[in-house]
């Protein structure tokens, strides 16, 4: 369990000290240890605080603090195992449940980034969700960059493993979608405070996490969009190799049909068929003449 006093620069302390003290304070604790940071820290909650029963990102008011729950898609493998952690807000502390070191490292950022000013409750929640999207906007643009190289492969005619390259890209950001999604519903939840816990003057921070999970959702939104219209142009492409090789076979047939008509009206070898007796050259001849003429047809309308 970590704890930081939010009075001037954030200060690490002990749990006697917040005891004594009494003020504002960050609580950096593992599901083994919450009950007691939530002691610690007069928050009142007889839910259940495993974070595996955790599924998506959500915010819900309760009777004096608020409850929330994250499930962070890894930005190494979106589509992979999340990140789990619970939130819990009152006026004057916040616990974060979390047994991963993520929340730490993030705010060890928050700490390293209010060296002159004073942070609040509001101010930390608002840090702590702009950290946890900051990188968010680098891994949209890889995932453009992506889609940008095979759509130049495509139209360039390689198609090969095209499926295999852009299926895993549309379902991390379909996943990347359902999260910036929750993410702006958690911004609207606090930014509306229904237990009024904050300040009106200060609620307005809370639009900022709405308005940047909205942007990071667009964003992806368009990206879905563009990997459609890739998809759109390597199905074209598919269609005009299948269109091509079925107007190849056409013409190929179309070639052959009258020597199957040759060799169909000779073979029926009547008795009053005088070319039977030494016809023979010539009926080589004229399929080799026929060939030619077709070739030289079929080449002119540019079908071979």
């Amino acid at each position: 369990m970590i704890i930081y006093k939010l009075e001037n620069y954030p200060e690490q302390i002990e749990a006697e000290q917040l005891e004594t003290e009494s003020c504002p304070a960050v609580i950096l604790t593992s599901s083994s240890e919450a009950a007691n940071a939530l002691k610690l820290s007069g928050i009142d909650y007889d839910g259940e605080l495993s974070l595996d029963s955790i599924a998506f990102s959500k915010i819900e008011t309760q009777n004096d603090f608020l409850l929330g729950t994250l499930c962070i898609p890894k930005l190494l493998d979106v589509a992979g195992s999340r990140y789990k952690i619970m939130l819990f807000i009152s006026r004057r502390s916040i616990v974060i449940v979390d047994n991963y070191s993520f929340s730490q490292n993030i705010f060890r950022k928050i700490q390293n980034g209010a060296v002159n000013q004073r942070l609040t409750v509001q101010r930390v929640i608002c840090s702590y969700f702009s950290q946890l999207m900051q990188r968010d906007t680098e891994l949209l643009i890889q995932h453009e960059q992506k889609i940008m190289q095979l759509e130049e492969k495509i139209s360039e005619g390689r198609t090969d493993g095209f499926l295999e390259s852009i299926t895993p890209i549309r379902k991390e950001l379909l996943v990347l979608r359902s999260y910036y999604d929750e993410l702006r519903d958690m911004g609207k939840e606090l930014e509306q405070d229904e237990n009024e816990l904050f300040d009106k003057k200060q609620r307005k921070y809370f639009g900022t996490i709405f308005d940047r999970a909205d942007r990071l959702m667009n964003r992806t939104i368009y990206l879905l969009e563009y990997v459609q219209q890739v998809r759109d142009a390597y199905q074209a492409q598919i269609d005009a190799k299948q269109n091509s090789n079925m107007a190849f076979l056409t013409a190929i047939s179309t070639i052959f049909f009258p020597l199957t008509l040759i060799t169909g009206w000779y073979g029926m070898n009547f008795e009053n068929m005088p070319e039977l007796e030494n016809g023979y050259p010539y009926i080589i001849l004229l399929s080799i003449a026929v060939v030619i003429i077709c070739i030289a047809i079929f080449k002119r309308k540019k079908m071979l």
